[in-house]
């Protein structure tokens, strides 16, 4: 990136953070949230084609919840292709367009929530469908693996 390019999307991610009055602290001094929302800035900062987040709202106030989960949103409608691993299925129903559901180590289901709602037989939110999809995966002799 151009030196004046970066410096101006440095800025911008420190505001779109709220980390304008930690900036020049030590990150060892950070909360477990302000860390992830750090790692966020980091990883926006270069304008990125591909996000990849694992359990992006771990450790995340429910304000900056909400604020990240706009934010993944207007970045998927601007092209950019966001990748999420997580078991909050709640929020991956929000967010997902398209959702594939791995249970141990095995690719069940992919699709949007209106194809798992196909293969799994039945209505419901993403939870339900999961249980369903996941319904005796792993299990022998009638004891769960």
């Amino acid at each position: 990136m151009e030196p004046a390019h970066a410096a101006a999307r440095m800025a911008e991610v420190i505001e779109t953070f709220h980390l304008d009055e930690f900036v020049d602290d030590l990150t060892e001094r950070y909360s477990h949230g302000m860390r992830q929302r750090t790692c966020f800035a980091a990883a926006l900062v270069h304008e990125p084609r591909l996000l990849i987040a694992d359990e992006p709202t771990v450790g995340l106030d429910p304000k900056s919840i909400r604020e990240l989960k706009v934010l993944l949103r207007k970045l998927a409608e601007s092209g950019t292709t966001v990748f999420l691993s997580t078991h909050t299925l709640d929020i991956a129903q929000e967010l997902a367009d398209r959702i594939g559901i791995i249970d141990r180590g095995k690719l069940l289901g992919l699709g949007t929530m209106s194809d798992l709602r196909t293969q799994a037989a039945m209505d419901g939110s993403l939870e339900d469908l999961f249980l369903k999809i996941t319904e005796g995966v792993g299990e022998t002799a009638g004891v769960p693996a």
